[in-house]
């Protein structure tokens, strides 16, 4: 039977030189890198130079690079962190929060809960049908309490690219002389705390996009390494010098004290690997992947009839393709697919076993039967023209036979 893997959004692979660099600090090189001798020095350096490589990477200083446990808790650290740090300050009036209907749970849920404690006010904007959002509803939406901007470079389902840069740019003219009813005498280590604070959740954006920090504008940034070759359970976030960011939990002052627990140091050492190889990977292969991309997108129309190509074609990760395919369920497809050793998803893996229609879709017009007819392949480096097309032709039967099966369908055609 094949092995064909389309679900890199998920996670990929840890790359053979990853493994190889992480090896020794499960047993080896295995001191604890707050410790003063030489088995935790050594362990230090190595986190050292991890970050060292994810600072290169992202064009900012080594100190501004916290090590978390992947992108979830890196979103909660850049949003709670905001909130957390105004509670001790002079502040009479509620913070504001602005976000997207369609981020990625870490962050939407993280937004609600606030909003539930009573701890911030939130709009969430919404895209419009082609998964953009728009830099002009962020102006609009921009309030004199407004603290943080939070928008996703890359949506984790429908692969659309968010313009970033142009958001950051209106985040940083907007005026907030007046913004808060803060003590003047509070300072946010050298910023004032009239500021808008943007961070990005930039997971599914790191292998393929320009991630520069100061091009993009940004005050933080989320990354998580088992996107990119690297292994589960590591992550950062990037926040730029003086950003105020109150810690999440207590106990050591590891990660200059915004983090606290012993760093996963094989974790650190295999995130640094992985930058450090698609700090070098050519642009050929990003545009291998947007061919494959195209030609994937190409034979779906061009042999399936019923069909929505979910966000835009132009504005889109090169590895990712999202379809709803009218009439057939998504998680039925997916079981056919399996049974013919193809991965896929439905969306986002961390929503896999919600019986609920893809929020990523319902806001940007789909319907929730629609949605539910929704399937995701994201392809990587290993995938090949010839594994699209024996996926095609399989799907072309799979829904065929599922179109069948539902009564409904012959009064959609």
């Amino acid at each position: 039977m094949k092995h064909i893997y389309l679900d890199y959004a998920a996670t990929g692979p840890v790359k053979p030189e990853v493994l190889k660099v992480m090896k020794p600090y499960f047993s080896q090189k295995f001191g604890n890198p707050s410790s003063i001798h030489s088995f935790g020095r050594e362990a230090r350096a190595a986190v050292d130079k991890a970050r060292i490589e994810v600072a290169k990477f992202l064009n900012c200083e080594p100190e501004e690079i916290i090590f978390t446990s992947g992108g979830t808790e890196a979103d909660n650290l850049a949003i709670r962190g905001i909130i957390k740090s105004l509670k001790h300050l002079n502040i009479k009036t509620k913070p504001h929060i602005i976000t997207s209907s369609f981020e990625h749970h870490a962050a939407l849920h993280t937004c609600e809960d606030l909003e539930k404690q009573g701890l911030a006010e939130v709009t969430y904007i919404k895209p419009d049908k082609e998964g953009i959002v728009h830099v002009q509803d962020v102006k609009k939406a921009l309030k004199k309490n407004t603290v943080l901007v939070s928008i996703m470079y890359v949506n984790n389902e429908i692969g659309t690219i968010q313009p970033i840069a142009e958001i950051a740019s209106v985040v940083r003219g907007s005026s907030k002389s007046k913004s808060l009813n803060i003590n003047s005498n509070l300072k946010a280590k050298g910023r004032p705390l009239t500021q808008i604070f943007f961070h990005t959740d930039a997971v599914q954006a790191i292998e393929y996009l320009d991630c520069d920090a100061k091009k993009l504008g940004v005050d933080m940034l989320s990354l998580s390494a088992h996107k990119f070759g690297g292994p589960k359970g590591i992550g950062a976030l990037f926040i730029k010098k003086g950003t105020p960011i109150g810690h999440l939990q207590t106990g050591g002052a590891q990660e200059f004290n915004k983090r606290a627990g012993t760093e996963n140091v094989a974790g650190v050492v295999g995130l640094g690997e992985a930058v450090k190889i698609i700090s070098r990977q050519p642009s050929a292969i990003s545009n291998q992947l947007k061919k494959l991309r195209d030609y994937f997108v190409d034979q779906i129309e061009k042999n399936i009839s019923n069909i929505i190509l979910n966000g835009s074609r132009e504005h889109r990760s090169p590895n990712n393709i999202n379809f709803s395919f009218l009439g057939a369920e998504g998680e039925a497809i997916l079981l056919n697919l399996d049974l013919l050793g193809v991965a896929a998803s439905s969306g986002s893996a961390c929503t896999s076993g919600s019986l609920e229609p893809s929020h990523v879709l319902t806001a940007i017009g789909r319907r929730a039967e629609d949605a539910h007819g929704s399937v995701r392949f994201t392809i990587g480096e290993k995938t090949t023209k010839q594994d699209i097309d024996y996926v095609v032709n399989n799907l072309i039967k799979i829904i065929k036979k599922l179109r069948i099966m539902n009564p409904l369908y012959k009064e959609q055609e």
